[in-house]
C-alpha cells in the first residue's frame, strides 16, 4: 500500500511539473513572438490621436482643405485632413484629360495617352487637353477654401502615394459625390477603378449611374461632348 501511495504521488508531482513547463514555454513564445505589423490605418493613428470614423471598409475624413500642389489635376489633388496630415488622393472610376503636354525622362510622354482620351470625346490631342486644363479648373473651384469629406481605404496601385478615394461635396442638404459632377459636366471619361461605394451602393450600380448622367451630358453638349 505504501509503494502505491509513493507511486501516486510521484505521478502528481509529474503532471504538475509538465503543466509549469508547458505554461512556461506559451509565455517564452509570446515574450519572443515577433510583433505583428498593425494595419496602415492603425499605424498611422498612433501619430494623430484622434482615429477616423470607419464606413465598413473606409474610413472616412470630415473637413478636408484643398493644398495648393503643382501635381494637383482634374482627378487627383492633394488634401490636409483634420489632423494636419497632407495626402494625395485619386478619384475612383473618373479619368479627366490631361492638362498639359509632358516629356518625360527616356524620351517617353503622356501624348499616347491624351490620344486616347480626345478618342474617347471625338477630340483632337489639342481639344482634349483644353478640357483636361478645365477639368482642373472645375474641380479646384469645387475645393478651394470649401471642407469637403473623403472616404478612402488607402489603396495604393501605383505605389506613387496617390490613395483611392471618393469625395463628398457639400452641397446644402445633398451632399454629392465629385465623380458624378464630373461626368455629368462631360470633363472626363468613365474609366479607371471602380468599386462599391461607401454607403452600400455597388459597383455596378454606381457605374450604370454613372453611364446614366453620361448620356445625359451628351444630349446637353456638355464639356468634351458640345458639337
Amino acid at each position: 500500500m505504501a509503494i502505491r501511495a509513493r507511486s501516486q504521488t510521484w505521478s502528481s508531482v509529474l503532471v504538475l511539473i509538465a503543466a509549469a513547463l508547458a505554461w512556461g514555454w506559451g509565455e517564452w513564445q509570446k515574450a519572443h513572438a515577433p510583433e505583428k505589423r498593425k494595419p496602415r490605418s492603425e499605424e498611422v493613428q498612433r501619430h494623430r490621436g484622434k482615429k477616423p470614423e470607419k464606413t465598413d471598409a473606409y474610413e472616412r475624413y470630415e473637413g478636408c482643405m484643398l493644398v495648393k500642389d503643382r501635381l494637383n489635376d482634374g482627378d487627383s489633388f492633394r488634401l490636409r485632413l483634420p489632423d494636419g496630415r497632407e495626402e494625395t488622393f485619386r478619384l475612383y472610376f473618373v479619368d479627366t484629360p490631361e492638362s498639359a503636354f509632358k516629356r518625360y525622362g527616356g524620351g517617353e510622354s503622356n501624348q499616347q495617352r491624351i490620344q486616347e482620351q480626345g478618342d474617347y470625346f471625338g477630340l483632337s490631342p489639342e481639344e482634349a487637353v483644353a478640357l483636361g486644363r478645365k477639368a482642373k479648373s472645375y474641380v479646384l473651384k469645387q475645393l478651394e477654401g470649401k471642407p469637403v469629406t473623403v472616404f478612402t481605404r488607402w489603396e495604393d496601385p501605383f505605389g506613387d502615394r496617390r490613395y483611392h478615394a471618393f469625395v463628398q461635396l457639400e452641397d446644402g442638404d445633398s451632399p454629392a459625390w465629385l465623380d458624378e459632377r464630373l461626368v455629368m459636366r462631360g470633363l472626363c471619361r468613365i474609366y479607371t477603378r471602380g468599386t462599391d461605394l461607401p454607403d452600400g451602393t455597388s459597383m455596378a450600380r454606381h457605374k450604370a449611374h454613372l453611364r446614366e448622367l453620361e448620356r445625359g451630358a451628351k444630349r446637353a453638349g456638355e464639356g468634351g461632348w458640345k458639337k
